[in-house]
């Protein structure tokens, strides 16, 4: 039931819908681990969001058919966003354990060598810096 005390405001559905394409796009690429784009969509995420926000300090989200499926299609494209960023996290995590695993073995089978021509026993681990562009 519609509340006439509830203002309508067309911003706050349009901002949510800007909110909700951008947040289509961003899950496409996370789910197809595109992290180059979902990280392109950062700046245009963060600029919906505050739209938002402040399109909803101005007048609530309005209990109309479209502000309702507005409210509902946001809500959920938020919580699989959610979902997969935190995917992407464990994946990031799981690819750097494995670059820091690897690393030791590398450096040791890097081809040093000690005073006699051999292989240098014991010697430290150089120090490493790893690059990478997202």
């Amino acid at each position: 039931m519609t509340d006439p005390t509830v203002r309508t405001d067309p911003g706050v559905i349009a901002a949510a819908i800007t909110l909700c394409h951008l947040l289509e796009q961003e899950n496409a690429a996370l789910r197809a681990v595109d992290l180059a784009a979902a990280t392109a969509l950062l700046n245009a995420k963060l600029a919906a969001t505050e739209t938002l926000v402040a399109a909803q300090r101005r007048a609530a989200l309005s209990d109309t058919q479209a502000g309702r499926a507005a409210g509902k299609r946001l809500q959920g494209l938020a919580a699989t966003n959610k979902q997969l960023l935190e995917t992407a996290l464990l994946v990031q995590d799981r690819v750097l354990a494995c670059i820091a695993r690897a690393m030791p073995r590398a450096a040791v089978n890097g081809g040093r060598y000690g005073a006699r021509g051999g292989a240098a026993a014991g010697a430290n681990l150089p120090p490493v810096a790893l690059s990478a562009r997202a």
